[in-house]
């Protein structure tokens, strides 16, 4: 969750959540793009023999197998960092919680892929949630995060996916929200 706000008169909390708009994901989305026209480049040019990247000497690569390999591998990560650009444009996971009190609504909204789709959203009665939980899981693959815990319904996970939150900044946003819903805080 990247920027709160709170508003006393009008009972609101507002938290905004960050998609793939990350500078890890244009990294990478550039790294894979450049990567793969590379080797795009690489066999096309031992293919028509002809030197499309000046400082490689790419028609002295075989076509068969070498330039056939590069053509599909080049392929590929023009494909996927093709990917990685629209998750970008298109903001994949990007959106924000708000917790209304005024309303007694709790709004969930993400930006998911482009259709009938697009805009997930999930509105729900602040009488109807039970609790705030904190899932920590250490080790290789570590998971730290915040779910709402609704009557009947499914935990609504309410932290961004990726890099893992530091736990401080963790217990914090779950004792504020806890406060502010005046529910329980499970898990710690």
């Amino acid at each position: 969750m990247t920027a709160k706000t709170t508003s006393e008169e009008t009972r609101i909390l507002h938290q905004s959540i960050l998609g793939s708009r990350r500078l890890s994901n244009y990294w990478w989305a550039t790294v894979v793009s450049l990567g793969g026209i590379g080797f795009l480049l690489a066999g096309v040019s031992s293919y028509l023999g002809v030197n499309l990247i000046p400082f490689v000497e790419s028609p002295q690569i075989i076509f068969l197998p070498q330039g056939l390999a590069m053509s599909f591998y080049g392929t590929a990560g023009v494909l996927l960092g093709a990917y990685l650009w629209l998750a970008i444009l298109w903001d994949l996971g990007g959106g924000f919680n708000e917790f209304n009190r005024k309303t007694g609504k709790v709004t969930i909204f993400r930006w998911g892929f482009p259709g009938k789709n697009r805009k997930v959203e999930a509105t729900y009665p602040i009488e109807e949630i039970q609790s705030i939980r904190v899932v920590l899981q250490e080790g290789i693959n570590p998971k730290r995060s915040l779910y709402l815990r609704v009557k009947g319904r499914r935990d609504i996970p309410l932290t961004r996916v990726g890099q893992p939150l530091p736990l401080s900044e963790l217990e914090n946003q779950g004792a504020e929200l806890a406060r502010f819903l005046q529910v329980p805080l499970e898990g710690l």
